[in-house]
């Protein structure tokens, strides 16, 4: 038997009238982790190898519970077929921004990329949060790692 949890209500504000002319972030499936977030464009944006622009999705989400955070993500088959990746590579929406959600999109590929005007950009997804309380101590219990670094385990 699937057990499937009440899903948080996000508080969305419109800011711009265009968007109301497709369909508001959503999950695809049922087991989608993600919706899609559109690029609001004026006219298709061409980028060349390398360009990085700030997108405008012309929506605000407030979630409001310091226990969740919005995280903006790459679409993979942008990324993959077309090198198109976000330029911060993950944004972190914190509960109480309220502004409008930004793409900032970076063509890491080798070839001009167009992207038209609400084309599906990237993904919105929501995670738990834990905020933790810092702690100065002078030294750490040992454990087998200690404070080994980068690449200490070996490559397998």
């Amino acid at each position: 038997m699937t057990h499937t949890p009440r899903r948080p209500d996000l508080a969305v504000k419109i800011l711009d009238e265009r968007v109301r002319n497709y369909p508001l972030p959503h999950y695809a499936t049922e087991g989608s982790a993600g919706m899609d977030l559109r690029a609001l464009l004026d006219a298709p944006l061409t980028l060349a190898p390398g360009d990085c622009e700030l997108v405008r999705t012309g929506l605000a989400v407030h979630i409001g519970d310091p226990g969740l955070a919005g995280m903006i993500l790459p679409r993979s088959g942008l990324g993959h077929k077309q090198g198109i990746v976000l330029g911060n590579l993950v944004g972190l929406i914190d509960s109480d921004y309220q502004g409008e959600l930004m793409i900032s999109v970076w063509n890491r590929g080798q070839s001009t990329v167009v992207l038209e005007p609400f084309e599906r950009l990237a993904q919105y997804v929501l995670v738990p949060v834990v905020q933790a309380e810092l702690t100065v101590v002078d030294s750490f219990d040992s454990s087998l790692r200690g404070d080994d670094g980068f690449g200490s385990s070996g490559r397998c």
